[in-house]
């Protein structure tokens, strides 16, 4: 949860990204909602690194909807600015979640947020409470 103490990072990844134009407000600050879109970068960049991205995820027959997001906004980004999202993967047996931080061109920590997805079983249309084995054998390859 947002604001407690640090929880230990399993696997990390950064991803640089730029505010766009169409990602801003008439006073060229970063939407709140687009915010929700970083952080599809970001979890596609960690995804991808860890073997298991969204392609693996339908040829495997599942789908992983997010279940529960929070977003803390720190400071503001700008239309052209050079900002940069890690993703932390804090969990994966059950469900995944993650952690972000959003920093601004200066470096300086601009949101926090975190998801929990869980997995969808797409031929038995049925959430399931633990991932994919092939999912939890590729992020323990990665985090040893």
């Amino acid at each position: 949860m947002l604001g407690k103490r640090k929880e230990k990072i399993l696997y990390s990844v950064e991803k640089d990204f730029v505010v766009e134009f169409f990602d801003v407000d008439s006073m060229q600050v970063a939407w709140h909602g687009n915010y929700v879109k970083y952080m599809e970068i970001g979890r596609c960049a960690l995804l991808d690194k860890l073997g298991y991205g969204y392609k693996q995820m339908i040829a495997e027959n599942y789908a992983f909807p997010v279940i529960e997001m929070n977003i803390k906004y720190i400071k503001s980004l700008f239309f052209g600015e050079k900002a940069k999202i890690r993703s932390n993967l804090i969990e994966f047996e059950n469900r995944i979640r993650i952690q972000y931080e959003i920093f601004n061109e200066k470096g300086e920590l601009a949101t926090i947020a975190e998801t929990k997805q869980m997995a969808f079983n797409m031929k038995t249309k049925n959430s399931e409470f633990v991932c994919p084995q092939s999912l939890i054998e590729k992020v323990e390859k990665c985090i040893k």
